[in-house]
């Protein structure tokens, strides 16, 4: 069934490589106020590479642009966004778009803060089938990555050859605790999945020291 999103392509597009609409940023910009308008544009080095047409109205983002896909003519692009508003901690409340996407019959509607453009339309990550780069790499890289910022976010230094930072002053014990036992679980699950990534060159002694098999 035809909609937003149908029609992806077979392969992962990296987000950083797609132009995108961030909620943040056009709320700063004045873009999501009633009865705004203007165009949005993209820049590399200076240069503009792209540009649209953008308007606010009755809590919708309205989107007009001309897109061509494999060499057919361009095509012109109305596109209707809603926003939704959610509660912060301090009595305030922040926007977030809600996803138009539309995947066999189903109507997305995540919450999300960026949209994506990976085809004709601008929708979230999952229904233009996009990912960031480094969810691309191994498992272990990603453990170890999550693992460095906790150990940062503590005071300390990143990386396995140093201890865990002590209790920052002002840090609930139970929250430091919880975050040195995530620190301590990601490199566990990091050293396994490395050594099941190369189980196949371990000797049997070695893999019964490791696996216990």
């Amino acid at each position: 069934m035809g909609g937003y999103g149908s029609g992806r392509t077979s392969y992962k597009r990296k987000a950083e490589h797609c132009r995108s609409l961030d909620v943040n940023r056009m709320q700063r910009d004045g873009c999501l106020r009633e009865g705004s308008r203007g165009d949005w544009v993209w820049w590399c080095d200076g240069d503009e590479v792209a540009r649209i047409g953008h308007r606010f109205t009755d809590g919708q983002l309205v989107l007009n642009y001309r897109v061509r896909q494999y060499e057919a003519e361009w095509e012109l692009i109305t596109q209707y966004i809603n926003l939704t508003q959610s509660g912060c901690n301090y009595g305030n409340t922040r926007p977030y778009f809600q996803c138009p996407g539309v995947l066999n019959g189903w109507r997305c509607k995540r919450r999300i803060a960026k949209l994506f453009m990976g085809g004709r339309y601008f929708l979230c990550r999952h229904c233009n089938d996009i990912r960031y780069s480094s969810q691309s790499d191994p498992r272990c890289d990603r453990l170890l990555r999550r693992a460095n910022k906790l150990r940062m976010a503590l005071g300390g230094e990143p990386g396995t050859a140093y201890l865990i930072a002590p209790r920052p002053k002002g840090m609930w014990q139970r929250t430091y605790q919880r975050k040195r036992s995530e620190i301590e679980w990601c490199e566990r699950q990091a050293d396994q999945a490395f050594l099941s990534k190369y189980r196949h060159i371990l000797s049997e002694e070695e893999q019964q020291m490791y696996f216990g098999k």
